[in-house]
């Protein structure tokens, strides 16, 4: 073993960095130091003798890039060794790419890459294009997002040589959508026309080519000795694909990642690539793991090991908080609702440590009743995902329809009277063409009020039959609210179920989730409200003066994101609520595949979680809380999971670096919290513990017993019901809401 490596490496790392030369795979748990110990592992390559023009380094992306340069050039300083090439995928791919333009495999392609605004316009034509005629209208008002999803949809497909067709059938659109497979096509006829790529094409075309034609495998493979990967549980298939046909027999290679924190199954990731196919594909790879972390102590490393645990589609590493990591603060908050506790936390924070704190939701809805709640405190916040709740299509349009009740139309100016009025016509829309709705919206727009009263005089008998029901329906549903006393919470719920609101917006979203996020929108919002318990003319005045407020450019306060934005990232304090089924797990389609849905979720919670170094809180609600018919489910299934109460007395104890070499606990012993304590030396005995309670979901049980059915196994589930088959054979659908008036847990 070489005798220049620092003294402060851990074993593991050792091992990784003195590795024999041949296949390896290293599993690295959150915060284990990876970037720093390859970096030690090319220098000791080099200083073997391999030939850094032979040795290829892959990124994701420039950033990942940029920061393994650093690294690796502190580690070499001074060494006088000559470095090797770090390069993305994509820009391995677009050199490879442009040697088969050379050799005449693939047609020359212009040197201008394909920007995001040239294909985002073709994406808008295309949309225009070939969508059905019944959702025109909803496309020109949401342009934005029909043209991300079109253009996702185009890289999505070419992130696999799968067919266009079976790509569209895994993802999550609903039918009328199916025009995507169509404007695939087209957008590749195009662009081939234009002899144009974009960003995917540097993968996708030269991959394609290589797998198409034998010549050009035997072309790419082998020039290589070593090539060294990381972030591999990111990997999808065309990335695969491409690392396989340029490694060939005679490179060695080795890929690091964490199956466990494969959360970008979106983009095409999954993690089997790390788990199997690298293995089968590469000889017998040496498996190595990093299983220390250096960010957070021990009871959250026992939190994450517990939850975890619990998946199927990974590698058995535990993960271990390193002797030299400080402690970290673990705390379960259970309150009907999250902004309460969320409060309570800031409350106590100065702004210097707001600032270093973040609220990671599983949702961008989630966010909408708390960010409220923020500005009314004036505590200050960054979002990062636009202009924030005040500035959505559903709080836009519920604030016109409060300015409506108020009696505030007579001193608007006409400009936002009609923005008013076509908000309205939109929210649920009344189904008419843009002109026909835009020429409504003017003729309200010249009346100071009373717009259902002038929405009833209409002919309706001159409007398509669909179109004219929903105006009334909307006509109606102001006259009975305009003037309306009572507390606007009650005002919105009333307006919402008369218009059939939520129907509406269901009908037109892209997705499923998207739905969801505009539903759930509403009900963020209304929630608020009833927190306030005030009218429609306080509520406007009161909106006005938030919206005022959340315009203003702030600089510091508590970061809100979601889980998905921050993958690599780390904050002091860091607050996760929505531990609810609802959210976490969110809530299942029918039809899809639940097991994988709900591994899928708790990689995403111990992505979150571990996110933290000095403070780590969990929102849930009230244990044994049954569902609401606002859809709230009661707490998450994960919670159970977490084991917390034990994940906390035993990792507290290991904090405090007590000499003792015994520890009785107070809760009963897992195997993750026996194998954790050995590790350390430690040996468990319990008091008389009784099995800890299960205060999750029955539903999320494998066996349950009806009180008229007997017992009988969980065997799918969706948004709102269960099915059961029953030892007597018998197999039936229950609803969620109702479920814990007739089951209990079968033992």
């Amino acid at each position: 073993m070489p005798t220049d490596l620092p003294d402060f490496l851990t074993d593991e790392q050792r091992a990784i960095i003195t590795a024999p030369y041949e296949h390896a795979v290293i599993t690295a748990v959150a915060g284990s130091g990876k970037t720093f110990t390859l970096a030690w592992r090319i220098r000791q390559l080099l200083a073997q003798g391999h030939d850094p023009a032979r040795l290829l380094v892959l990124m994701f992306n420039r950033s990942a890039r940029r920061d393994f340069e650093r690294k690796l050039q502190d580690v070499t300083r001074d060494t006088g060794l000559t470095l090797p090439e770090i390069r993305t995928y994509h820009a391995m791919g677009l050199r490879l790419y442009r040697r088969f333009v050379r050799d005449g495999y693939l047609p020359a392609f212009s040197e201008a890459i394909l920007s995001e605004q040239e294909i985002q316009f073709q994406a808008w034509r295309l949309t225009r294009e070939l969508a059905p005629a019944e959702l025109a209208d909803e496309i020109r008002r949401n342009k934005k997002d029909y043209v991300e999803t079109a253009v996702s949809f185009i890289d999505r497909v070419k992130t696999t040589l799968s067919p266009v067709d079976v790509v569209f059938e895994e993802l999550d659109y609903t039918e009328k959508h199916r025009y995507l497979i169509e404007l695939f096509h087209s957008f590749e006829q195009w662009r081939k026309g234009q002899a144009r790529i974009s960003y995917a094409d540097m993968l996708y075309e030269p991959v394609l080519a290589i797998h198409q034609t034998p010549q050009l495998q035997k072309l790419v493979a082998n020039k290589m000795d070593l090539i060294l990967v990381d972030e591999y549980q990111d990997t999808n298939e065309i990335q695969h694909l491409l690392l396989r046909y340029v490694a060939g027999d005679r490179a060695r290679v080795t890929v690091v990642g964490d199956p466990d924190q494969t959360i970008y199954e979106f983009r095409g990731a999954r993690p089997e690539f790390i788990l199997n196919r690298f293995s089968e594909e590469f000889d017998s790879p040496l498996e190595q793991t990093l299983s220390y972390t250096f960010r957070y102590g021990h009871r959250v490393a026992l939190l994450a090991n517990h939850l975890i645990h619990h998946n199927s589609g990974r590698k058995d590493v535990l993960c271990h908080a390193h002797p030299g990591t400080p402690a970290t603060e673990i705390r379960l908050h259970e309150c009907e609702q999250d902004g309460d506790a969320v409060l309570t936390i800031l409350a106590q924070l100065s702004p210097e440590q707001l600032a270093d704190t973040a609220i990671l939701f599983r949702v961008w809805s989630q966010s909408v009743a708390l960010e409220l709640q923020l500005l009314a405190r004036h505590l200050p916040y960054r979002i990062d995902a636009g202009k924030g709740a005040l500035f959505s299509r559903e709080v836009q349009a519920i604030t016109g329809l409060l300015q409506l009740v108020a009696g505030n139309l007579a001193q608007m100016p006409d400009a936002d009277r009609l923005d008013i009025a076509r908000q309205l016509l939109r929210f649920p829309h009344v189904g008419l063409k843009e002109a026909e709705l835009d020429q409504i919206a003017q003729f309200l727009a010249r009346m100071p009020g009373q717009w259902g009263q002038r929405l009833l005089a209409m002919e309706f008998d001159a409007l398509p039959p669909m179109a004219g029901r929903k105006l009334r329906r909307l006509g109606e549903t102001l006259v009975k609210l305009e003037g309306h006393q009572s507390p606007v919470a009650s005002l919105i719920k009333r307006y919402a179920e008369d218009t059939e609101l939520f129907e509406g917006l269901r009908s037109l979203a892209l997705t499923h989730e998207t739905a969801d996020e505009r539903i759930d929108t509403v009900v963020g919002f209304q929630r608020y409200l009833a927190s306030l318990d005030i009218g429609a003319t306080e509520a406007v005045i009161h909106l006005q003066a938030l919206k005022a407020q959340a315009g203003q450019n702030r600089d510091g306060g508590v970061l809100l994101s979601t889980i998905h934005r921050t993958k690599g990232l780390e904050w002091p304090r860091v607050i996760v609520p929505g531990l609810q089924e609802k959210y976490l797990p969110y809530s299942p389609r029918q039809g899809e595949n639940l097991k994988a849905l709900v591994e899928s979720e708790r990689r995403l919670l111990y992505v979150a979680m571990t996110r933290c170094r000095e403070q780590l809180h969990l929102i849930t609600r009230p244990r044994g809380q049954a569902p609401h018919l606002d859809g709230d489910q009661g707490p998450s299934r994960f919670v159970d999971e977490l084991c917390f109460p034990l994940s906390d007395q035993l990792g507290g104890h290991l904090e405090q670096a007590s000499q003792d070499q015994t520890l009785t606990l107070e809760h009963p012993l897992t195997p993750i919290s026996q194998r954790y304590a050995e590790r350390e030396g430690l040996a468990l005995a319990t008091t008389n513990a009784q099995p800890a309670r299960r205060d999750g979901p029955l539903w999320a049980l494998p066996r349950l017993r009806h009180v008229i059915f007997g017992a009988g196994t969980v065997m799918t589930e969706e948004e709102s019901a269960f099915e059961v088959r029953f030892d007597s054979g018998e197999q039936l659908n229950f609803s969620k809401k109702s479920a814990h008036l007739y089951f209990s847990p079968a033992d």
